[in-house]
C-alpha cells in the first residue's frame, strides 16, 4: 500500500496546486528593480551618480535635487523597504509605476516613469515622492 499523506494524518487534504511554469522573481521586473534602486538613492544608502546610466535628462536632475534631502530616510534605524510596486503601460515602451515604501510604521509613496530605449534598456524618465506627513 502506497501512502500519499504523512503518517498519522487522517484527512484527505492536499497541498495547494501551483500554476505551471516558472515564477519570475520581482527583482528582474524593471519596475521593481528601479523601485529598489531609487529607494537606495533617496534614502541615502547610495550616491546619486549610481543611477547615472539608468536615467534620462530631467530624471537625473530631479534625483540630484531630491537626494540631498534624503526624503525616504527613516526617522529611526530601520531600513526602508519596497512593500509593493505596481505599474501601468500608458504606451508601448513606457511604464508608469508607483511604490509603497515602508520603514516601521511609516509608509511613503514614490512614483516614477520608465522609458525603453532603442537598445531595449529601461531608463527612468521622471521621479516623484509623495508628501511627507
Amino acid at each position: 500500500m502506497t501512502r500519499t499523506r504523512p503518517s498519522g494524518r487522517l484527512d484527505q487534504r492536499r497541498p495547494p496546486v501551483r500554476p505551471h511554469g516558472p515564477r519570475v522573481p520581482r527583482q528582474i521586473k524593471p519596475h521593481y528593480w528601479f523601485a529598489e534602486q531609487l529607494l537606495a538613492v533617496l534614502s541615502g544608502q547610495r550616491p546619486v551618480h549610481w543611477l547615472l546610466g539608468h536615467t534620462v535628462g530631467a530624471a537625473y536632475e530631479q534625483l540630484v535635487c531630491l537626494a540631498p534631502q534624503t526624503p525616504l530616510r527613516p526617522a529611526d534605524a530601520r531600513r526602508p523597504l519596497v512593500r509593493h510596486c505596481d505599474l501601468a503601460h500608458p504606451a508601448p515602451g513606457v511604464i508608469e509605476a508607483f511604490a509603497r515604501i515602508g520603514a516601521g510604521d511609516r509608509v511613503s509613496a514614490m512614483a516614477f516613469r520608465l522609458e525603453q530605449g532603442r537598445d531595449l534598456r529601461w531608463r527612468c524618465a521622471a521621479v516623484e515622492i509623495g508628501p511627507r506627513a
